[in-house]
């Protein structure tokens, strides 16, 4: 007796589990495909002298159709948008991690080369070690706060970021490196992604101004052109590979981060000017920064 009732359990479990998928494919399916299903089932019910259970099929699956269908899929396109956006939760967060991976790669060498300059200029320039330790605390104050902050920077913040750390390799390149800034006062407190613009500028130093004897010169830049902020680094060194070793992985990283945070309105472009050099430009959707 008790395996019968557990037959019979087991029976009515799968059958509701069958009816819903049923259910779930006559909500999504398109009346061209469900049309073809009833011709068959028509024919084959004639064929086999059973027309019944063929006509059955067809009232059934058009009262469901009609009565229930529009609402059932409606849940279920609710449903996949919400698993959607979950997982694009989830990207954002895995490539925020990678970032904050990258930072952390980053951050520790520049430092370790700042107090090693620090500690050799203290035996030969004693000022020039007082202004490049005041650089660096400048530097950490800017890093700090955006390390704790839950979503990000402003443009400012980066902008200030970048002149601790422009004031930092200018001590160490000295006149080998020269730096302009030019953000209008209305755009900083504009959220803005943080390290971008420090990856940027660190790949014009690495491939665009080190390989020079002479160095050059970079300058930062942002303006708006219609509902798009530009956030440019232009050096006018040797120009930089895109796809070689940390500063091809830095830019597909940058890509990849507008992408999940801005979709197809963001992008970096990259140009060779004909004067030379490189020219970096971020740009993103002005009017969506508020919902970043």
């Amino acid at each position: 007796m008790n395996k019968v009732m557990d037959f019979l359990r087991d029976s009515l479990a799968q059958a509701t589990v069958l009816w819903w998928n049923f259910f779930d494919w006559l909500a999504v399916v398109e009346w061209r495909q469900l049309f073809i299903t009833w011709f068959l089932a028509m024919a084959f019910g004639l064929a086999l002298t059973l027309p019944e259970p063929a006509i059955w099929y067809i009232i059934i699956s058009y009262g469901v159709k009609v009565l229930a269908g529009g609402k059932r899929k409606a849940e279920l396109v609710a449903r996949e948008a919400t698993a959607e956006a979950s997982v694009a939760v989830l990207e954002r967060r895995l490539l925020e991690a990678q970032m904050a991976t990258l930072q952390a790669q980053v951050e520790p060498h520049f430092l370790f080369n700042t107090l090693a300059l620090i500690g050799q200029l203290i035996e030969t320039d004693p000022p020039q070690a007082a202004r490049i330790h005041m650089h660096l605390i400048d530097y950490l104050r800017s890093t700090l706060p955006q390390m704790r902050a839950a979503g990000g920077g402003t443009l400012g913040r980066q902008v200030q970021l970048s002149r601790a750390y422009l004031a930092i390799m200018q001590a160490r390149m000295k006149e080998r490196l020269a730096v302009g800034f030019d953000v209008p006062a209305h755009l900083e407190h504009t959220p803005f992604p943080p390290m971008m613009l420090q990856i940027l500028i660190e790949n014009a130093i690495k491939h665009g101004l080190e390989p020079k004897i002479e160095g050059g010169r970079i300058d930062v830049s942002a303006r708006l052109v219609d509902d798009t902020m530009h956030v440019d680094v232009r050096d006018n060194g040797a120009g930089f590979c895109m796809h070689a070793g940390e500063g091809g992985v830095g830019l597909a990283n940058i890509r990849e981060r507008l992408f999940l945070l801005f979709g197809a309105r963001a992008e970096l472009v990259i140009e060779m000017p004909p004067e030379g050099g490189a020219l970096a430009s971020l740009r993103i959707p002005y009017s969506m920064q508020e919902t970043r």
